[in-house]
């Protein structure tokens, strides 16, 4: 094979797809046990004077060294500035450094091309990148500067031959190397932080085009996706413990904006500083329960919020494989456990889950299309993993046959798949 790769670069996890001489595509492990990781990026300035370069790290290592509390910023949803003004523009780290949003890009990116090459045990200087249908809504001059941005970093990074291929159809490519006919498939990404449906048509026709924008059909989504459902989850089952919706002596319920903090993960940091520790001491008389204060004040002052938000997240992922399971909570309090429900669950993501099952039939309606027309749903993305949402999609196109695709990497792969035809005989 020529020396390419393919790179799934997404808002909220990224993954790596090697072609081999075959046809085959292999993901790179990008963290031991894992072809996925989080878009993130750590830049470390504790100790560091003005000229010195800040220790940088990445994904799981990035989010915990923020988690942790090291000095330093944490750059997460980097793909969200393409498009924007602020890709130029530079951003305070601490500790009198500064970055540029771009740069940030060409960072991380650098940092896949160097495992991808590590495992490849050679250069590669051809990728194939994903890009969303639009970067930018009903803005084509900031799409085309969206994408012309993303070429540069990467061009930066070392690589020569810069191609693109849309994420929903490199979605769907393993599908539609199995299909015979022409169909329409629904493509249902629902990722970390964003719902993404397309309707596209594969076929057996259409396999070798290298353009494919006239084979998406609708494209159409919602920022409401597996975060929201963990913060529902932290916010109905993990922190009335804590005091939520909790009571005082006078039967007024306890202010909450330190409870919807906790449960934003971006904000968890926030309540710990000594303005808002103080502030908190000084509730105690609001609240009747005083075990529930207590625990809080131990969530804040030992910096336990993202511990929360994390047993939040893993008690939704375990009621969608079994049904029930407890959240167990001794780092707060010795025997401190709590039941999470299937129905509990359910329940408390039900308005999330509806919008984002109108949101596939909003997709199909924007093609002129009826669900009985849909042939295929295609499921990817870590959010598909709640079975209950999977199913309610589903049932809305009865006819449609159900096709799972890697939760984590279906894009990386098909985009590898795309890296081969591109470059094999380049």
């Amino acid at each position: 094979m020529p020396h390419c790769c393919a790179i799934d670069f997404g808002t909220s996890n990224s993954a790596i797809a090697l072609p081999d001489d075959a046809g085959g595509v292999t993901l790179v492990e990008l963290e031991p046990g894992h072809s996925s990781m989080p878009t993130a990026v750590f830049y470390a300035v504790e100790d560091l004077s003005p000229f010195q370069e800040p220790e940088r790290c990445f994904g799981r290592a990035a989010i915990a060294a923020y988690v942790e509390g090291t000095e330093g910023r944490l750059m997460r949803s980097m793909k969200s500035i393409l498009g924007s003004n602020l890709a130029e523009q530079a951003t305070d780290i601490g500790g009198g450094h500064a970055v540029r949003y771009l740069d940030v890009i060409g960072t991380y990116l650098r940092h896949l091309k160097q495992m991808a090459e590590r495992q490849a045990g050679q250069k590669l200087d051809q990728v194939v990148l994903g890009r969303p249908v639009f970067f930018v809504d009903d803005d084509p001059v900031r799409d085309k500067a969206a994408q012309s941005a993303l070429e540069q970093a990467a061009r930066q990074v070392g690589f020569h031959d810069v191609r693109f291929q849309f994420e929903p159809i490199a979605a769907a490519l393993d599908y539609e190397a199995t299909v015979q006919r022409e169909q329409r498939v629904l493509v249902a990404d629902i990722g970390g932080g964003t719902s993404d449906f397309s309707l596209v048509r594969v076929g057996p026709l259409r396999r070798q085009a290298s353009d494919r924008r006239s084979d998406i059909l609708a494209n159409h989504g919602v920022h409401v996706a597996g975060t929201d459902f963990d913060r529902q989850v932290e916010l109905a089952h993990v922190l009335p413990a804590f005091g939520y919706k909790g009571l005082g002596p006078q039967g007024r319920e306890v202010p909450s904006k330190v409870y919807f903090d906790l449960a934003t993960w971006h904000l968890i940091n926030t309540v710990y500083g000594a303005n808002r520790v103080a502030e908190l001491r000084a509730m105690k008389s609001f609240y009747a329960d005083l075990r529930q204060y207590e625990r809080l004040m131990v969530v804040v002052q030992q910096r336990l919020g993202h511990m929360l938000a994390g047993r939040a997240e893993e008690a939704k992922i375990a009621v969608a494989e079994s049904r029930s399971t407890r959240i167990a909570l001794e780092q707060v309090e010795r025997g401190l456990d709590i039941e999470v429900s299937e129905a509990g669950v359910i329940a408390c993501v039900e308005d999330d889950m509806a919008r984002i099952a109108e949101a596939s039939l909003q997709t199909v309606a924007m093609a002129g299309l009826e669900p009985a027309q849909v042939d295929a749903v295609y499921f990817t993305g870590g959010s598909t993993g709640l079975a209950p949402l999977a199913q309610r999609i589903a049932g809305q196109f009865a006819s449609a046959q159900v096709v799972r695709g890697h939760r984590f990497a279906s894009v990386a792969q098909g985009l590898g798949h795309h890296a081969h035809r591109q470059f094999a005989t380049a």
